[in-house]
């Protein structure tokens, strides 16, 4: 059985052919599944920098898995490493207070306080007044003086609160 998955996946070959890789990619695409629901939905929902990072050396590690880069089993098993890792530093996040949490989600940053800008909090997250004024139109207000606060949220998206009529 061992000799007739190590054929079926090309495992030991100097190069793999067409059908070894195919059945390589249906395989990870179904350990990948597998992995991602052991993980937890925001893996790839709204995205902090903390998310981003474990999607693209996640989408990485299991390429090389596919094409016969790296050693087949140890390759999952660092997939499924990077999940569980990022579960845990998640659970950390949320469970502690101090430096852990906003070091590995962000904080959010306020860019309009009261319907003034901030301009310092602009230039030092390399926003320009465009930015904002894209944000103003998508949260459906027409005048920064109109907005009782608008933040940076963690995600990179930029939330607009509307002063009480």
């Amino acid at each position: 059985m061992v000799d007739y998955l190590d054929s079926l996946l090309g495992i030991g070959s100097d190069s793999l052919t067409w059908w070894q890789m195919s059945v390589r990619a249906v395989l990870v695409f179904i350990v990948a599944l597998i992995i991602m629901r052991i993980g937890n939905k925001r893996i790839f929902g709204k995205h902090t920098a903390f998310d981003i990072v474990l999607g693209i050396i996640y989408g990485s590690v299991l390429s090389r898995a596919i094409t016969g880069n790296s050693p087949f089993w140890p390759t999952l098993a660092a997939a499924l490493t990077l999940v569980l890792l990022h579960r845990f530093l998640a659970f950390l996040a949320y469970n502690t207070g101090g430096f852990i949490g906003p070091f590995i989600k962000g904080n959010p940053v306020c860019l309009i306080k009261d319907g003034k800008i901030q301009e310092g909090e602009l230039k030092k997250h390399n926003l320009t007044e465009n930015d904002l004024q894209e944000a103003l139109r998508v949260g459906g207000v027409t005048g920064v003086k109109e907005v009782a606060y608008g933040c940076l949220e963690r995600s990179g998206d930029i939330s607009i609160v509307k002063k009480d009529s």
